[in-house]
């Protein structure tokens, strides 16, 4: 027999009035515990009754006692409301330090090297049985689907203009400079827009579909276009390239500058004028709402705030 049309006679609240109900063995003090007046229990006893087939609470000389069948219902009942306060509560607050939630973040590897090993150190020392899986943006991942499936929870990176169907929000800015080699010319002579633009570049893969990236796409803006005879989908390993070429990178400062104690490479200054590289985490609105998604946009807040 289908359960269908019991079910639809059934809600949580006459689990609530059932579990209170058998435990307190008295409609007066389940009244008074719920909130409720004693005939609206009443009342949910007895569509209680017609749902189950059985009284459920009989009287015996002073007191009221449980059925059989209200007995075995004490449990499941509570498992029931169990149940749903975590089903709910979950969504409403996250518990860092007992969370064994799985968070994917989706980044490049050109954002300030530190970044990255502070988030990860900020979330498992605030959550330590979290799982964290750190996703790379390729042209082969599409961020927009991994934030829509779940895949990814946030993204975080920098783009020329923001994706208008993602919630997002800053991070930090940083000036866009240049990394070159001790012996490369710039160190000793300078350069103008001239020099640069005829320089041999190393540029990064692009992190996603079509992407240009922001010094490709600014300059496309100015009607310019720069030497760009090598590509490394790896960022981190472009800064060795460097010093050992005469190759140049443009990117922020952040990441350049963590280089220059453990490399024989400069920071010199770029001679075309671009805007700040400012970093956002984007997110879909499917976990805009999800309390463990805010905690952990919080973190990467506080992580870059820090920086």
């Amino acid at each position: 027999m289908s359960l269908t049309p019991l079910f639809d006679k059934i809600d949580l609240h006459l689990i609530k009035v059932l579990h209170t109900v058998l435990t307190e063995r008295s409609v007066s003090k389940a009244a008074i515990r719920l909130g409720m007046h004693q005939p609206a229990v009443s009342a949910c006893l007895k569509r209680l009754r017609s749902a189950s087939g059985d009284p459920l609470l009989v009287r015996s000389g002073a007191f009221m006692v449980p059925t059989e069948a209200g007995l075995r219902m004490v449990e499941p009942s509570a498992q029931l409301l169990r149940s749903a306060e975590v089903l709910f509560s979950d969504a409403r607050e996250f518990i860092p330090n007992t969370a064994r939630h799985v968070f994917r973040v989706a980044a490049s590897d050109y954002l300030a090297p530190s970044f990255l090993p502070q988030l990860v150190a900020s979330i498992k020392t605030q959550a330590p049985y979290a799982a964290i899986e750190i996703l790379p943006l390729t042209p082969a991942s599409d961020y927009r689907a991994q934030l829509a499936s779940g895949e990814a929870d946030i993204v975080i990176g920098n783009w020329p203009s923001l994706p208008a169907d993602m919630h997002q929000a800053p991070l930090f800015s940083d000036d866009v400079v240049c990394l070159v080699s001790q012996k490369h010319p710039v160190v000793r002579r300078g350069w103008d827009p001239t020099d640069w633009l005829k320089a041999e570049h190393i540029a990064p893969g692009a992190t996603h579909l079509g992407a240009k990236g922001v010094i490709d796409g600014h300059l496309l803006e100015l009607g310019l276009k720069r030497n760009v005879v090598a590509r490394c989908s790896h960022f981190g390993l472009i800064p060795a390239m460097v010093a050992s070429t005469l190759l140049v990178l443009t990117t922020g400062r952040r990441y350049c500058d963590a280089f220059v104690k453990t490399l024989p490479v400069v920071v010199v200054p770029c001679p075309v004028d671009f805007p700040k590289m400012v970093y956002y985490q984007l997110w879909h609105e499917r976990t805009h709402a999800s309390a463990a998604n805010r905690w952990l946009r919080e973190r990467v807040k506080a992580v870059a705030a820090g920086l």
